[in-house]
């Protein structure tokens, strides 16, 4: 299991330095998105190039910053459910929502994405737009969306498993109730009475 994790660990290292990494990516399609407009005013001038650049780093940023979000726990889920259920239960829910659901599907998007890649690099296939960019790179950055997130799937069912069996502590971020839902629901009244420390 310590080799497992140790694999875990690398998997989380190199997708939290890629998805800290593409968040710049964000501030270049800005730029490009200013630059292109203040062209297009000030030169009566626009190409279709620079708004297809634009899609694509956020395409990038979506894609591979994808694996950091699951990390990070950041991914959608219903926690006026969820923290309503033993700390124990969750982690069951989450270990087999990865493997039954994930998985499965990040497996399936790795697999219908590598021919659909090789395709359009051997093909150098190009937009149909006048002017428009080179597709394959951005088709290659969905396929490397994905297999970021496999990877980080294998990850965090590894954490979880782990974290089940008492070899680690709690891995990753915990959501936190915005404190006016909390109070509504009574969260803050027995978190008092749990620490029962009167504050």
């Amino acid at each position: 299991m310590q080799a497992l994790l140790a694999a875990s660990r690398g998997i989380d290292a190199v997708t939290a330095f890629i998805g800290r990494a593409v968040k710049w990516l964000i501030l270049v399609a800005v730029l490009v998105s200013a630059g292109n407009a203040i062209i297009r005013k000030v030169f009566d001038s626009s190409s279709n190039a620079w708004l297809e650049l634009q899609w694509y780093l956020f395409g990038a940023v979506f894609m591979l910053a994808a694996a950091y979000t699951l990390q990070q726990n950041e991914h959608i889920r219903i926690d006026v459910l969820s923290n309503h259920l033993a700390k124990r239960t969750r982690d069951w829910i989450d270990l087999v929502c990865h493997v039954v659901f994930l998985l499965p599907f990040v497996l399936m998007m790795v697999w219908l994405c590598v021919p659909f890649v090789i395709d359009s690099v051997a093909s150098q296939e190009m937009s149909m737009n006048a002017g428009g960019l080179i597709i394959w790179p951005a088709k290659a950055i969905i396929l490397a969306g994905f297999v970021l997130l496999l990877a980080q799937a294998i990850s965090e069912i590894i954490k979880r498993i782990a974290v089940l069996a008492d070899i680690i502590d709690e891995p990753s971020p915990q959501h936190a109730l915005p404190p006016s839902v909390e109070e509504a629901m009574g969260g803050r009244d027995s978190a008092k009475g749990d620490r029962g420390d009167g504050r």
